[in-house]
C-alpha cells in the first residue's frame, strides 16, 4: 500500500524531531538534616557528637530510592559540590542556599530538614532525662532506673531549585514499641552506644529502641514525601522521532545515516519505505508530496554517533536511499 506524505518532509535534512511529551521522575537531592535542637540528647546516647543529621539523611535516601518515586542523587556528588562551594552547615538549611545547591547539582528539588525530637518520651517528671548530667552509667543523664520509650520526630521541606519556593513540608514521627532504661542499648553496663560504638546505619542500632523509633520516623517521612511528588512542577521528556536514509544495504547488516546524535537507540524498530513518485507544484516546481511504498522494518542492533546498523525484515529488499523513520 502506497503512503502519501508531504514531500517537504521527505526532502528535509534527516535526523530527529521532538514529537511527543512523556512525564518523567523528578530528580532530588537530600541534604543532611539539622539536629542542633537535639544535640545534647544525641551526645548522651552516642557518647560523642555523632552526626545524626547525616544518619537521618542517609536513611531517608535509602527509603526514597527503594520507593522509586524520585530519582535520588548520590551523596558523594552532593559532598563534592558542598566542599567545592564551601557552603556552611547553617546556610544549607536556608531555602535560597538550598536552591542554589540544587541548581548546581542539576536536580529539580532539594530536601532539607530538622530533627525535632530524638530521645525519651518520659512521663516521670522526677527523672533528669536526656538533658541531665552524666553519672548514672546509662549514658542518658540522671535517669536512675526509670524506663521510657524512645521517640524520634523529623520535619522536611522540599524546595524548588528554580524558584527557591518551598513546595511541600512533611513530617515523620516514630515511637519504640519497647521501653528501656537505656535508649542506645540494653541497660547499664552493656555498652550500648555510650561510647559511640555503632553508626545509625548498622543493624545493632536498628535493634535498639532509639533505632526502632528512628526507623519508624524516617519511613513515615519518606511515605509523606512520596505523596507530595505531585506538588512538584510536571517535567516532561520529549519522545524522539527519527528520520534518516539507508546508507548501505549490500549485506544483511543494513547501515543507516543517523545514530545516537539523532536519538537512535539499540532495539529501535524503524519503518523502511521507498519514494516512488514526487508530486511538484506546477507553478513553482517545488515538491508538494511524495508517494512512498513500504519496504519493511529495521531493528537497530548497534549505534554510534552518526550511524547505526540494523537487521531488516519484510517482503521487500532495502536499497541505498530508502527512508527510515519512527513508525
Amino acid at each position: 500500500m502506497r503512503k502519501v506524505v508531504p514531500a517537504i518532509l521527505s526532502f528535509l535534512v534527516m535526523g530527529s524531531t521532538l514529537v511527543a511529551q512523556q512525564p518523567i521522575k523528578h530528580k532530588v537531592a537530600v541534604l543532611d538534616f539539622n539536629y542542633g535542637t537535639v544535640m545534647s540528647s544525641s551526645q548522651a546516647i552516642f557518647g560523642t557528637n555523632y552526626d545524626i543529621g547525616k544518619g537521618i539523611s542517609d536513611m531517608l535516601i535509602n527509603e526514597l530510592v527503594n520507593a522509586g518515586t524520585y530519582r535520588v542523587i548520590e551523596r558523594n556528588q552532593i559532598d563534592k559540590i558542598l566542599n567545592e562551594q564551601n557552603f556552611s552547615n547553617s546556610n544549607r538549611a536556608d531555602a535560597t542556599t538550598a536552591a542554589k545547591i540544587g541548581h548546581i547539582l542539576g536536580v529539580d528539588a532539594v530536601i532539607t530538614g530538622d530533627i525535632t525530637q530524638f530521645g525519651r518520651d518520659d512521663q516521670n517528671k522526677n527523672v533528669g532525662g536526656m538533658l541531665g548530667k552524666w553519672g548514672s552509667g546509662y549514658g542518658l543523664g540522671n535517669v536512675g532506673t526509670s524506663k521510657a520509650k524512645a521517640v524520634v520526630a523529623v520535619t522536611a521541606r522540599m524546595i524548588d531549585t528554580s524558584t527557591g519556593e518551598i513546595l511541600a513540608s512533611a513530617t515523620g514521627k516514630g515511637e519504640s514499641a519497647r521501653s528501656g532504661t537505656m535508649l542506645g542499648g540494653g541497660g547499664a553496663g552493656t555498652g550500648g552506644f555510650g561510647a559511640g560504638g555503632a553508626s545509625m546505619g548498622s543493624s545493632n542500632f536498628a535493634q535498639t529502641i532509639i533505632g526502632e523509633a528512628t526507623t519508624k520516623a524516617v519511613t513515615e517521612l519518606a511515605t509523606n514525601l512520596d505523596a507530595d511528588s505531585a506538588k512538584l512542577p510536571t517535567i516532561v521528556a520529549p519522545t524522539v522521532s527519527v528520520a534518516g536514509l539507508v546508507a548501505d544495504a549490500s549485506t544483511a547488516d543494513v547501515i543507516i545515516n543517523v545514530g545516537s546524535q539523532a536519538g537512535v537507540k539499540v532495539g529501535d524498530k524503524l519503518a523502511v519505505s521507498r519514494v516512488v513518485r514526487v508530486v511538484k507544484d506546477p507553478t513553482t516546481g517545488k515538491p508538494l508530496r511524495s508517494i512512498e511504498n513500504p519496504v519493511g522494518q529495521l531493528t537497530v542492533t548497534s549505534v554510534d554517533a552518526t550511524s547505526a546498523v540494523g537487521s531488516f525484515s519484510g517482503t521487500g529488499k532495502p536499497q541505498t536511499g530508502d527512508t527510515v523513520k519512527t513508525p
